[in-house]
């Protein structure tokens, strides 16, 4: 079996430092690239060798694609993991890497290209008999044809951008009179994001749970799916709790969609990981969504469940390596939950919340992983995805994967910044999602003017109080050369 000697990842952040832990494992040597404001990210810190890109915009930067194509050459990387976000999901990134002779740890250009335009994504899906939401097959700038076109698909409909995704692009439409002002806003905010500002129409389902099938396939014909995910709690379409096995799914669900998405991955010809994307409406009618070409935020609760490391089935797939188990081969045990940490203010319309670390406690115990990018006294800077860990829990069943992830949220600790613990605590502990009861409007509908209660934060004061106390008392410790102290430099004076 062939595999690289060494990789360099194209980002930043906890997905880099992820990545690089697999290769570490595998025995890949690692190249990390940053900007100048991360110089001493935790990537940086974590990789086998790091290369500067340029300045802390990020066209300078981590979308800088002959900036990382020659810091691969120039370090001898054979092969590039993108992540997500960035340059995961372009096609002419994936295009350069290969002419380059780099191979893209990720589907073919081709592929991307394709997928990553939906009017052609959903023609790809409704020639192999994928049931697609109701809409037009073909993108268009012209206003007159989507009042048209809202008129037969039936108000409400979804305005959406035919390039990129995470939810730019994208408006709900309830009523003719706000049709041009929906589309002119979609227009001018997916041509600033993807460069391309055209759009199409689907027809809005109300209420659906947003389930997606965790898929690999290699490149000998092989494909398998690792289960579904759901992703329902979300807010302006970014989803913020996620978790498996979904709590509308049956045996009988499960598998007619899990045959769905393969069929759908064989369709397009999709290599490497991904998922596919489905809209569950409460009748249990489901409909393509989308295909996601990379590894995904929310990729963890998989591993937990199924015990297979996707970044290393990602490695694999991309040295030309087959799958090494069939669809029976892969069984899921237990229930897992996943919280996005941001730094954020969700008081503020959860407006991002740069800043110091002054304080960072991460959270231990059975059946809990986090995976985070940051650490005590790092610099949140402000030019990227506020994005500061995973917390991962699981557990046997739902409800006490539930209970145990809230204990962890409590026990974790970041000071110096805002985050968004507080509010999942509170989304998690709502009846309506212990029920069971979630759906994409989820968080509009139940925690539209959520605000903390004054205790949180006089606890938050208190716990940073008796940490400062208590550290006077002890020994400084010395920051090793790594950038973080060793646990030999915590000890303080000791002597054998």
């Amino acid at each position: 079996m062939s595999m690289f000697k060494k990789i360099l990842i194209a980002n930043r952040g906890e997905i880099a430092v992820r990545i690089i832990r697999t290769c570490r494992e595998m025995g890949i040597h690692t190249v990390a690239v940053y900007s100048e404001v991360d110089a001493a990210a935790a990537h940086v810190l974590e990789a086998d060798e790091a290369v500067l890109l340029g300045e802390s915009e990020p066209s300078e930067s981590y979308l800088n694609i002959e900036r990382i194509i020659a810091v691969a050459k120039s370090t001898g990387a054979e092969a590039i993991h993108p992540g997500y976000g960035f340059l995961a999901e372009n096609s002419g990134f994936a295009e350069y890497c290969e002419t380059s002779g780099i191979t893209f740890i990720g589907p073919p250009s081709r592929i991307l290209r394709d997928l990553g335009n939906k009017t052609l994504a959903r023609r790809i899906m409704e020639f192999a008999d994928v049931p697609i939401i109701p809409g037009m097959l073909e993108a268009s700038h012209n206003q007159s044809l989507f009042r048209r076109e809202a008129e037969r698909i039936g108000y409400p409909v979804m305005v959406k951008a035919v390039a990129g995704g995470g939810g730019k692009g994208m408006r709900i439409v309830l009523h003719p009179e706000t049709m041009e002002e929906s589309c002119i806003s979609a227009m001018s905010e997916a041509e600033k994001a993807f460069g391309d500002g055209s759009l199409y129409l689907e027809k809005h389902i109300e209420a659906p749970r947003h389930v997606e099938f965790q898929m690999l396939a290699d490149h000998h014909g092989n494909v398998v799916h690792l289960f579904e995910r759901e992703c329902s709690i979300q807010r302006r379409y970014q989803k913020i709790i996620e978790e498996t096995p979904s709590p509308a799914m049956t045996p009988i669900l499960r598998n007619e969609m899990g045959k769905v998405a393969v069929s759908a991955i064989k369709a397009s010809g999709y290599i490497n990981a991904g998922t596919v994307e489905f809209l569950l409406d409460q009748s249990g009618q489901f409909y393509f969504l989308e295909v996601n070409t990379r590894l995904q935020v929310e990729h963890p609760i998989t591993e937990m469940t199924t015990g297979i490391d996707l970044v290393r089935q990602q490695l694999e797939i991309a040295a030309g390596n087959s799958l090494t188990f069939t669809q029976e081969d892969i069984t899921q045990r237990g229930h897992a939950i996943e919280c996005r940490i941001y730094a954020e203010d969700p008081e503020d319309n959860f407006f991002p919340s740069p800043g110091t670390v002054v304080l960072y406690r991460e959270p231990a115990g059975p059946g809990i992983r986090n995976d985070s990018g940051i650490y005590e006294g790092f610099e949140i800077p402000m030019e990227y995805d506020p994005i500061l860990s995973k917390l991962i829990a699981t557990a046997g069943t739902r409800e006490a994967v539930r209970q145990r992830m809230i204990r962890a949220l409590k026990n974790y600790v970041i000071l110096g910044v805002r985050t968004t613990i507080p509010f999942l605590i509170d989304v998690l502990s709502s009846k309506e999602f212990i029920k069971g009861n979630t759906h994409t409007g989820f968080i509009d509908r139940h925690f539209e003017n959520w605000s903390q209660s004054k205790e949180d934060e006089d606890l938050a004061g208190i716990a940073y109080v008796v940490e400062e106390m208590a550290s006077r008392g002890r020994t400084s410790a010395k920051v090793s050369d790594r950038g973080w102290p060793t646990p030999w430099d915590t000890l303080g004076e000791w002597r054998m």
